[in-house]
């Protein structure tokens, strides 16, 4: 099992997002199989030095719902990355990887330190 270590100071979101994915699968090494859960640990540090470009931090928003009629809450990027720069993190990460038995397993591999 090898580990790898990232750091988040000034890169954007999605691109380090994007690459902590294929990092999970394990596609970044020879033998790749798709079947497989990958054999690689991330680890990612300096998290509160991410960035993102535009105007995402007012504009993108998250929707969760409760279950019960009509209680959509949602909450912009800024209020869910100052609460929590962690989940915003494993949420892009999740969303790039394959809806699978193995997505869990990979997310388990991914460590994040403040």
């Amino acid at each position: 099992m090898k580990e790898i270590i990232i750091d988040a100071k000034d890169q954007k979101l999605g691109r380090l997002a994007s690459k902590i994915a294929l990092v999970l699968q394990g596609k970044d090494t020879a033998a790749y199989e798709p079947r497989l859960n990958g054999d690689n640990k991330v680890i990612v540090k300096n998290i509160k030095n991410l960035e993102i470009t535009g105007k995402k931090a007012e504009q993108k928003i998250y929707y969760r719902h409760t279950g019960y009629m009509g209680h959509l809450r949602e909450k912009t990027f800024t209020e869910a990355f100052t609460a929590s720069p962690a989940w915003v993190l494993k949420h892009a990460v999740k969303g790039m990887l394959p809806k699978n038995r193995l997505q869990d397993k990979r997310l388990k591999q991914l460590i994040i330190e403040d």
